[in-house]
């Protein structure tokens, strides 16, 4: 049987990493180009707007001061008066899919751009032929909870869907290796659980679903910028993430990731114009004969079987800032970094009776605690003091980023107490 715990780094280590910053976080590399000189942390130089106490970039991650100024430059190029001097954003569509690439140590044809991390995960499991192949699903509790309306509609549609039980705050391995057997299609899972900061061990769960045949498709949407997530080390299929939660970008923006292997075996499940390698028009005056009226052959990575029509540009805008700004501090001075205040949240809450609903081995972002009636208990009482974290009917999960330190959790604990 498999371990039940997440390999890598333990809380432990990451208790000693954190022990040598800010030593460490005065010492971060500079950052390149529109990025600037080398940030301190916390980053209150790029997030110096924010009101009160603000534990929930998990939900929704504040602009910093250098994405708003690549964003206001490529507005003000959409003014039609010639725009900033020597400012080209045709070129940023293509770099920044191979900076995210680069973060998840893929290949640009690897990734194709889409709307969110939803509109990849219905791409992904089309992609795959499901519901027409038949056979089963695994999903977990802890997967994505607007994931779960799909898996109930492929589910009518004929599919066999099982849905892992959290037991001790987790998915244990050992349910997995029960569940997935070789009839199994796709075990879709979040890297980062949203409901708690579980983490899977990735590796293992491809291994078990390769050996019967069957595809992983991962929710990275709180692991990616957050924690090391590489796609080549785990051996994961499919890949989805948006922009707006730990890239620090907006919403409209995400990325999904096919293997490069399986690529020519996916199923293209909608067409596109930015599909397109190549058009030809034999339709118009001046057009040269053809044998019909338009011709059009599809680009053969990632691109060509999943993106559709136009993206935003103020989420390339975004990301053109915050993509350099995440690889200059690096993901693992980042985590390192917020783990003293997720550990402050993990030995303070549940003295005023918040039950621990994360696993102690979880280096992610994020720390969650039941509590009955959280919302009705809480909500004012937060609100009037300026703390947002992110309140449930029953749960109270705080995600904390660059500009949070442990003081923020302290503030927190007053609010509660």
């Amino acid at each position: 049987m498999a371990d039940e715990r997440a390999p890598g780094l333990t809380r432990r280590s990451w208790l000693a990493a954190a022990a040598t910053l800010p030593a460490a976080a005065a010492a971060a590399p500079a950052v390149a180009g529109a990025v600037g000189s080398a940030t301190a942390l916390p980053a209150t130089d790029q997030f110096p707007d924010i009101q009160g106490v603000y534990l929930d970039a998990g939900s929704v991650h504040p602009f910093s001061v250098g994405a708003r100024e690549s964003v206001r430059l490529y507005l003000e190029s959409r003014a039609m008066n010639g725009g900033p001097e020597g400012y080209d954003f045709a070129p940023l569509r293509q770099s920044v899919l191979e900076r995210f690439a680069g973060l998840i140590n893929a290949t640009p044809a690897e990734v194709a751009y889409v709307q969110s991390t939803s509109a990849g995960e219905q791409l992904a499991v089309s992609a795959l032929g499901i519901p027409e192949v038949g056979g089963r699903i695994v999903t977990d509790a802890l997967h994505f909870f607007g994931s779960f309306h799909l898996y109930a509609e492929l589910e009518r549609a004929g599919m066999e869907v099982v849905i892992l039980p959290m037991r001790e705050n987790r998915i244990l391995m050992s349910d997995m290796e029960a569940a997935v057997n070789d009839r199994t299609r796709l075990v879709a899972l979040s890297a980062v659980s949203t409901i708690n900061g579980f983490q899977h061990d990735l590796k293992a769960v491809c291994d078990l679903a390769h050996a019967h045949g069957a595809h992983v498709y991962v929710d990275a949407v709180h692991a990616i910028g957050a924690v090391p997530f590489d796609v080549r080390a785990t051996g994961v299929d499919l890949v989805a993430s948006s922009s707006y939660k730990w890239l620090m970008g907006d919403m409209g923006l995400g990325f999904l990731y096919a293997r490069a292997d399986l690529i020519p075996r996916l199923r293209r499940p909608q067409a596109g114009y930015q599909q397109l390698a190549a058009f030809s028009s034999h339709a118009y005056p001046h057009d040269p004969p053809g044998p019909r009226m338009f011709e059009t052959r599809a680009r053969d990575d990632a691109s060509g079987l999943f993106a559709m029509g136009t993206f935003t540009n103020t989420g390339l805008a975004h990301l053109d800032w915050s993509l350099d700004y995440i690889q200059s501090l690096g993901v693992e001075t980042i985590q390192a970094w917020r783990q003293p205040a997720i550990e402050r949240a993990r030995a303070e809450l549940p003295r005023l009776g918040f039950e621990p609903m994360t696993p102690e081995d979880s280096t992610s972002p994020l720390v969650a605690f039941a509590y009955k009636d959280a919302r009705q208990a809480f909500g004012d009482r937060l609100q009037r003091a300026g703390v947002r974290v992110t309140l449930g009917a029953h749960r109270l999960r705080v995600s904390a980023s660059v500009f949070n330190t442990p003081a923020d959790v302290d503030r927190l604990v007053e609010a509660l107490a």
